[in-house]
């Protein structure tokens, strides 16, 4: 791996990386990436990506055609609000901002913003599991909210082999497990949703290497699971590609 990424990997605590299992990522197919789209939220529903993206005047929500990255459809963040991350409810999309305490909602098909709701600290990124919306913030705890009102009914901590595992960024509900980039390095962590331990890694660091990015803000950051299709994809910041990967062992 390069040497961005070697040194940001000494983030996590050595003894979660010596000990948890941890697969590389494999690769399936490669599409066309947006290299101006600076990832924070991703989602596949009903065939189409769905991607939010963050800096002040610059964060969009958009729909896009998976196959080839065009945009269909796009609605931008009100100015100044650095957007985060994104989730589908029913015929509804949740969204919220990194600073400010403020979240939208949309309507799914015209992405017309509908509402909005507010929470506490920062925002990270959300996903959903069919119960509850889940959220991260950057701390090692994840919340768990109910869907329309918004109010947390559940907090999680996560920890690898015994340690909080802060830095929890974009995230993904796949077979049973919460996935969830692990901010600034190469991993994506796989979370028991029952009591937040850690079960694994997924190595994303040789797509990293691939993409020849420089930038040290462009990293990996973006999780994607069509549930119908049984696929999995993961992109980065700026990242000229979407990848779909193998989806992970089952253990």
């Amino acid at each position: 791996m390069g040497m961005l990424a070697f040194l940001l990997a000494l983030l996590l605590p050595v003894a979660a990386r010596a000990e948890l299992p941890t697969e590389p990522a494999q690769v399936v197919r490669s599409y066309p990436h947006d290299t101006a789209a600076f990832t924070e939220g991703l989602l596949i529903r009903d065939g189409w990506l769905y991607e939010s993206t963050g800096y002040e005047g610059q964060s969009f929500i958009r729909r896009k055609e998976l196959a080839t990255g065009r945009t269909v459809q796009s609605i931008q963040i009100p100015p100044g609000l650095f957007g985060e991350g994104i989730v589908d409810w029913g015929d509804t999309l949740y969204s919220f901002v990194w600073h400010g305490e403020q979240g939208f909602v949309w309507d799914l098909k015209s992405l017309k913003q509908t509402a909005k709701w507010h929470y506490t600290g920062e925002g990270w990124a959300m996903t959903q599991d069919g119960r509850r919306i889940i959220m991260s913030d950057g701390t090692p705890v994840l919340r768990f909210l109910q869907p329309g009102s918004m109010k947390v009914v559940r907090r999680l901590t996560v920890t690898a082999e015994g340690k909080p595992v802060s830095q929890l960024n974009e995230l993904e509900y796949v077979h049973g497990e919460i996935l969830a980039n692990i901010w600034q390095t190469r991993y994506i962590a796989r979370i028991d949703p029952k009591d937040g331990h850690v079960k694994g890694w997924i190595d994303v660091g040789a797509l990293w290497d691939q993409v020849g990015v420089t930038d040290p803000g462009a990293v990996p950051n973006g999780i994607a699971y069509d549930k119908k299709a049984d696929r999995l994809y993961v992109t980065g910041k700026d990242w000229p590609t979407l990848f779909e990967i193998r989806l992970p062992s089952r253990h």
